[in-house]
């Protein structure tokens, strides 16, 4: 079992920057993919940002350039570093913790910190 916290959610100006933090209560990095998804009112849960235990990284095409990901290992946490904020960034966001095993799929999620991007 894994549990993941996140923190730093919050609201800021367009043009902003917001870093969101999830700490998992174990170290898993090394066998799970890390991943930062968002869902807005009335729209399905998407895919923000993905990380790999290799290191490769995969981005939402609307947010490339803008938010990064990146992990202390240390400290069992993963980032999310968000820049140039625009109001249509406005979700929850939720840290996902993914693994396959052979048919299996292993997922843990966080409760999800809000941002909101608003003058």
């Amino acid at each position: 079992q894994v549990q993941l916290v996140e923190s730093g959610g919050g609201l800021v100006q367009p043009g902003g920057s917001l870093r969101l933090s999830c700490s998992a209560s174990r170290s898993i990095f090394s066998i799970y993919t890390m991943n930062w998804y968002r869902q807005a009112p009335g729209k399905q849960r998407m895919l923000v940002a993905g990380l790999a235990p290799g290191g490769s990284t995969n981005y939402l095409s609307s947010v490339k350039g803008r938010f990064t990901i990146s992990r202390d290992n240390a400290k069992n946490t993963v980032y999310l570093q968000m820049d140039s904020l625009k109001p249509e960034d406005t979700a929850v966001y939720y840290c996902n913790a993914h693994r396959l095993v052979g048919l299996a799929s292993y997922d843990y999620w966080g409760q999800g910190t809000q941002v909101t991007v608003s003058s």
